[in-house]
This record gives C-alpha cells, sequence and structure tokens, in this order.
C-alpha cells in the first residue's frame, strides 16, 4: 500500500477520528462518493464521509419493502458498469462477496403487437432473434463488443488523455454519430425490432431522441449487454455499498449518517475536501472562496427531465404477452421507436405523455432471494415525467404494463410511487427527479458542470466535485471518485501511485 506521507499512518480502524486525524472529507456517501473514500483511506489518510441520509450509498441503496419478506431498491438496480467499470475490476466485488448474477436477457423491448426484442448476452443468439435486421446489428456491435475494455476505458476514462485505444475510440464516436442524427440513424434498419432496442436503451438517457449523447449511452450500455451483461446484485443494490462501506472502515475511515452539509461551518477541518452532491451544493457550502464567476456557473448548473419512482409488489411473475420478456432483468416499456421518440420529446417541452417511457427491472428474474413469503415479490419502475412533476405514476404505470403484459394489475399486492417532485428527499441530487444528476450533454459528459481542463476543479484550492454532474455521468461505476481520488493524492499530498484495491487486511 502507498502511505500519504505523514498521514493516518497507523490509525486503528474502530473509533471515531479525532479532528487531527482527518485528512480529507468526502460529502455524500453515493458510489463515486465511496470510491473516492476507499481510495484515500487505503493511501494512509484519515477520510470521514459525511452523508445527509440515515443511511449510506446515494443511488445504491435497498430499503425494506412495501410488504413483510421484500425489499426495494431505492434508486439504481441494474448495474451494467459493475462488471466493466475500471475502479470496480480494481476493487473486485466478486472477492467481497457481493454475487452478480447475470439474467440470459440483458434487456428487453417488447411492441404493440406482441412482438418483442430481444437483447441476450449472444451476440449471436440476439443477431438470430432480430431476423432480417440482425446482420445489421451485428455490424453495429460487434467491433465494439469485441473491443469492449477499450470502449469502457474511452468512456469512462479520464477525458483529458487520449484513449489507449484510439482506433476503438474513434470507431464508437463514428457509430454514436451515426446514431445520434436524426438523418443517419435509421440507415441501417428496415424493421422494427432493432430500430426499437436500440431506442429503449437509448432512453436511458432521459434526453429527446435522437441525440449524441443518448446515442452514446445506447452504444455503451448496449456493448456492456453482450460483453459483460447487465448484472444484478443477490440480495440488492445496497450489497455493492455495504462492501465500500466494510472496506473504508477497515482501512480507518468512517462514515458519519445524519450530518447534511448546508454552509462551511458544517465541515470538519482538513487538506481536501471531496463533493458527491450537485454543483449548486458546492456553491452554497464553498461560494465565499470562489470568485463570482465560478459560483454563478455552478448555480446555473442545469438540470434535466425527471423521473418518478414506482414500486410494486406482485403475487406472481408478470404475464408478459411475449413470454421472452419474462427471461429479461431489465425491460424498456414505450412500444416503438416512433412511440418513444414522440414520449421523450413531450416530457422535455413539459408534458406528460399518454404513453410514458416506463423502465422496469424484475429482479426475481435471476435473484431467488428476492422472492418472499408465498411468492411476493418486487417489481422496480421508473417513468419519465417533466421535471419536478408531482403527478402520482402509479396509475400511468400499471397502464403501460397492461398494454404489454394484460392481467398485472390483478396480481399488484402493494405500490407506492416518489413522484419526481419528491425524488431529492431521498437524495438531494436529484433536483426535480432528475436521477442523472443534469441535461445529458456532450459538454457535460465530456467536461463538466463548466468550461475547463480539469471538470472536477471548483475554483477552491483542495475542494473537488466527484458526483455523477462531471465525466463520465451517470451509473454505479465509481470512476468519478476514483479519478478525484488521485488528483487528491497527488496534489494535496504529494502521492502519484494509487493504492492496490484488491481486497486485503486492514493496516495494522
Amino acid at each position: 500500500m502507498v502511505a500519504a506521507r505523514g498521514h493516518g499512518r497507523g490509525r486503528q480502524p474502530g473509533g471515531r477520528m479525532t479532528a487531527s486525524e482527518v485528512d480529507v472529507v468526502v460529502v455524500g456517501s453515493g458510489p463515486n462518493g465511496l470510491a473516492a473514500a476507499v481510495t484515500l483511506a487505503r493511501a494512509g489518510l484519515g477520510v470521514r464521509v459525511l452523508e445527509a441520509q440515515p443511511t449510506a450509498g446515494g443511488g445504491a441503496r435497498t430499503v425494506p419493502g412495501l410488504v413483510p419478506g421484500v425489499v426495494h431498491d431505492q434508486c439504481s438496480a441494474v448495474h451494467p458498469m459493475a462488471l466493466a467499470s475500471p475502479f470496480f475490476r480494481r476493487f473486485d466485488l466478486a472477492a467481497r462477496g457481493v454475487e452478480l448474477v447475470t439474467p440470459e436477457v440483458s434487456y428487453a423491448q417488447p411492441l404493440p403487437d406482441g412482438r418483442a426484442a430481444l437483447a441476450l448476452r449472444s451476440l449471436d443468439r440476439t443477431v438470430d432473434e432480430l431476423g432480417p435486421d440482425g446482420p445489421a446489428w451485428r455490424a453495429l456491435m460487434e467491433p465494439l463488443v469485441e473491443h469492449a475494455d477499450a470502449v469502457v476505458g474511452a468512456v469512462l476514462g479520464d477525458h483529458r488523455r487520449l484513449p489507449r485505444d484510439l482506433v476503438t475510440a474513434i470507431r464508437f464516436g463514428l457509430r454514436t454519430l451515426e446514431q445520434g442524427v436524426a438523418p443517419l440513424w435509421g440507415r441501417r434498419f428496415r424493421g422494427e425490432e432493432a430500430p426499437a432496442l436500440l431506442t429503449g436503451v437509448a432512453s436511458h438517457a432521459i434526453t429527446p431522441l435522437p441525440s449524441l449523447p443518448a446515442a452514446g449511452t445506447a452504444l455503451l450500455l448496449g456493448t456492456l449487454a453482450h460483453a459483460t451483461g447487465w448484472c444484478i446484485p443477490r440480495g440488492g443494490t445496497a450489497t455493492i455499498t455495504d462492501a465500500l462501506v466494510a472496506d473504508l472502515r477497515a482501512h480507518g475511515g468512517e462514515v458519519v449518517v445524519d450530518s447534511p452539509v448546508r454552509t462551511r461551518a458544517d465541515l470538519p477541518q482538513a487538506r481536501a475536501y471531496v463533493f458527491d452532491t450537485t454543483p449548486a451544493t458546492v456553491a452554497r457550502v464553498l461560494g465565499d472562496r470562489m470568485s463570482p464567476r465560478v459560483r454563478r456557473e455552478l448555480l446555473g448548473f442545469r438540470h434535466g427531465n425527471g423521473a418518478a419512482k414506482v414500486d410494486l409488489v406482485l403475487s406472481g411473475p408478470v404475464p408478459w404477452t411475449h413470454p421472452d420478456v419474462g427471461r429479461a432483468g431489465t425491460v424498456h416499456l414505450g412500444g416503438t421507436r416512433a412511440e418513444m421518440v414522440a414520449t421523450e420529446r413531450a416530457v422535455a417541452a413539459g408534458r406528460h405523455s399518454r404513453h410514458p417511457m416506463v423502465l422496469l427491472s424484475d429482479p426475481s428474474v435471476v435473484d431467488p432471494s428476492r422472492v418472499g413469503p408465498g411468492g411476493v415479490r418486487p417489481l422496480w419502475t421508473y417513468a419519465h415525467v417533466p421535471a419536478g412533476s408531482p403527478r402520482d405514476m402509479t396509475d400511468a404505470v400499471l397502464d403501460e404494463l397492461e398494454r404489454f403484459a394484460p392481467g398485472v394489475r390483478d396480481l399488484v399486492v402493494a405500490a407506492q410511487c416518489v413522484p419526481a417532485s419528491r425524488m431529492e428527499q431521498h437524495n438531494a441530487n436529484y433536483v426535480g427527479g432528475d436521477i442523472a444528476a443534469g441535461t445529458i450533454t456532450m459538454r457535460r459528459m465530456l467536461v463538466g458542470p463548466r468550461w475547463q481542463l480539469d471538470p472536477y476543479d471548483v475554483g477552491v484550492p483542495g475542494a473537488y466535485l466527484c458526483s455523477a454532474a462531471t465525466p463520465p455521468g451517470p451509473g454505479v461505476h465509481g470512476m468519478a471518485g476514483w479519478h478525484v481520488a488521485r488528483r487528491v493524492l497527488r496534489d494535496r499530498f504529494g502521492v502519484h501511485h494509487p493504492p492496490d484495491l484488491r481486497p486485503s487486511p486492514a493496516r495494522g
């Protein structure tokens, strides 16, 4: 392990840090904040994480369900990047007891007439299922799947440096351009299934379609669907958070919950501060130390469209019209490409769509532990809505489900909606229901919330932003935290080689 010179050495885990032992304060315990905290603690620093909520995890938490024996993932439930993220590969979740189970079908797109398109783990089988458009799907995806590590490195890496595999990065960029520009994105396909399949995964960006950021999202997630699969943590997403917190504590760090940071007075003295928060939060806390221009830019950071969370408990499996949809861990409910385009444009214009875009996860497809007494099981859904919408979307989600799974209403044991306007109560980063932590634009994905060389710099010496508002953007990958931790080690503590993240005994 590389130890930061003269800081944090010898502190034993288990006790509360004294003021003199706190080298770095991390505000927010989402995956990025915890990734930064783990890295810094393993380098020998005293790290304190401050979390406003009663539990750690940010967008990676699992909470008691609506009925006994059932738990719900509060935000993220499916993790395409958990197996591919360079941070998590170093951290090695499997070696820490986190079991990531992968469904045979990564995601499915049911169509209104009873047909369905499936993205299977196997690219060859996906091509066969797509019929006449199968060869076009192969031509689009195969060069990326064959170099999936390079794709991940280009998208999730430090954008201030050229990717190691420049050829793959250029190939990915050209395909993003093709799928993100209206005159080009339909030229490969002739049928409805393949375009709908690609559009459904693009909708994760919650932005009008087509667009370059949505295309990049679709190609990255589509690549991972065939390369590593869209995995689901057995027992719930909180198992990832628990592994991070356990490692942090084992190396002398601590997480303090119920500790909101509203002003600079809420921060203990430290040599560095890492914010896994909105840009506006940093501006409010440290604004008196910023230039007026930087503070104005951070306060003016644009948030995107909203999502309303609808948790359901069913008495049995979803009765999909197309039975193969029931093999997928993730289902995109939006119909045809044309329907999804109309829906996302309506949301961006501030209107609720008659057929909202619904993202659905059924963890019981691959995780029997999620099935409760008598066969009850959770069904996780998000519906895309205008930013700040107060509307209860339960009936709208069930109506959309009924389009593709008639009779599902009869299986509902319990239901609960968290409208977009209330999403901030569970995670302050989700302003107005913006679970992507900001409008998805190419600028934001590449250079962060303001124009500058270092996207994590907030204009205050020793302070950094590592949330999903910074590159590489939303997702449970920990990469923004990893990138920031290396900057902190180098710039504040003179450590130029990051620590080994593999499981190891705690410091002695």
